[in-house]
């Protein structure tokens, strides 16, 4: 017994007689109202407890040898499919030019609805026996060697393409003047998806895979138009100098998306009153490592652009076409979905109720003790 009553000598928490409790009107509503308060507070924490949070940490970025993948979707409302062509070079010296695999082209008209569908590079009209270099047609299991049509260096010299027979009439200072002729580029039908698609627009999207060095891409008039202008001019009455390459970028990326990521071109889109010229998009990446609460971790990038225009004036005068600038910081961001322990949680639900209530309790007071003198001072004033 005496063990029990020294456990109750230790009681924080005395009770007092109900008859001697006083309810007021004021202690019911702050009662009511820091209820309300320590509900909403208490689900809110559950809801910080139930959900990760993601902390955010700087490094140095020291990885080498890598690749970047660059994820693009880009209309031009007014330059056909068969004019517009992917680059890509670096400052290691690596180029390539008119780049055709892993990209989808779309015909649209000049309301956007898309007319043809196509991996670029496909659609070519098909001929069942192309012309070999000794004259005659390919025969069954007979290996394809075109004819260069008198520019051969050599007799092994194949030119088994259209840019083929041009580059070797180039070598040879001759000038090609009615592909018409040629087997190679009549089998290609260059000339022929120009006619078609006059007056139309093009959706190419698809992804590029580059070294992880500064360098740049960019959509242009191709090269096999190039190569092939100076007997389209007059066929088809254009002007090298102007193309329409007003352009909406739809969607650009650099690596898999994660979650938060923000692309800042996404939407972008850029009519420029003078349509021949430079449109530069130059572009810093920050390369980015996502790990989530699971613990698996996406490699990715994200970025940020800066955008200038450049007129095809003066001289030397800038190539026409819409070029991507982008070089890497030297700084790696990683994001690490986290959540809060137990015992934090268990913390802050204390730290809650417990403040709510102590304040709570002084506000309902300080109502109190201020009713009650105020009121001792009007019955004062009455009787006196």
């Amino acid at each position: 017994m005496e063990i029990v009553s020294k456990l109750r000598n230790l009681d924080a928490y005395p009770k007092v007689n109900e008859d001697f409790y006083s309810r007021t009107l004021s202690g019911g509503l702050i009662t009511i109202l820091s209820s309300v308060a320590i509900v909403f507070l208490f689900l809110s924490e559950i809801r910080l407890y139930l959900y990760s949070a993601t902390e955010t940490k700087l490094i140095v970025d020291t990885s080498r040898g890598e690749r970047l993948r660059i994820n693009f979707d880009v209309t031009f409302p007014a330059l056909a499919c068969s004019l517009v062509a992917v680059d890509t070079m670096d400052v290691s010296g690596e180029q390539h030019y008119d780049i055709k695999h892993d990209i989808i082209k779309k015909r649209i008209d000049h309301l956007g609805n898309v007319i043809e569908s196509r991996q670029d590079g496909v659609g070519a009209p098909k001929i069942e026996r192309p012309l070999q270099r000794h004259g005659g047609r390919l025969e069954h299991n007979e290996s394809y060697c075109g004819s260069c049509y008198g520019a051969e260096v050599s007799d092994d010299d194949c030119c088994n393409s259209c840019d083929e027979v041009r580059e070797a009439y180039q070598k040879k200072g001759w000038g090609l003047s009615n592909p018409d002729l040629i087997d190679q580029c009549k089998r290609e039908g260059f000339i022929q998806k120009i006619k078609d698609e006059q007056g139309e627009g093009c959706n190419i999207h698809g992804f590029l895979e580059v070294n992880k060095v500064a360098g740049n891409f960019h959509f242009a008039p191709g090269k096999s138009f190039h190569q092939s202008f100076n007997f389209l001019q007059d066929l088809l009455n254009f002007q090298t100098e102007h193309y329409n390459l007003s352009h909406r970028i739809n969607k650009l990326s650099f690596g898999r998306e994660f979650p938060g990521a923000i692309n800042p071109l996404d939407g972008a889109s850029w009519a420029h009153q003078t349509s021949s010229g430079m449109y530069q998009y130059f572009i810093k990446v920050v390369p980015t490592i996502y790990t989530d609460i699971r613990g698996h971790k996406i490699h990715s990038n994200q970025f940020s652009v800066t955008e200038h225009f450049r007129d095809a004036v003066g001289y030397p005068r800038p190539p026409n076409g819409v070029f991507f600038f982008y070089e890497f910081s030297p700084i790696k961001v990683i994001f690490t979905e986290e959540n809060s322990s137990l015992l934090h949680f268990l913390t802050n639900i204390c730290a809650i109720v417990g403040g709510i209530i102590t304040v709570a309790g002084i506000i309902d007071s300080f109502v109190y003790h201020g009713h009650r003198a105020i009121k001792k001072k009007m019955e004062l004033g009455k009787y006196g």
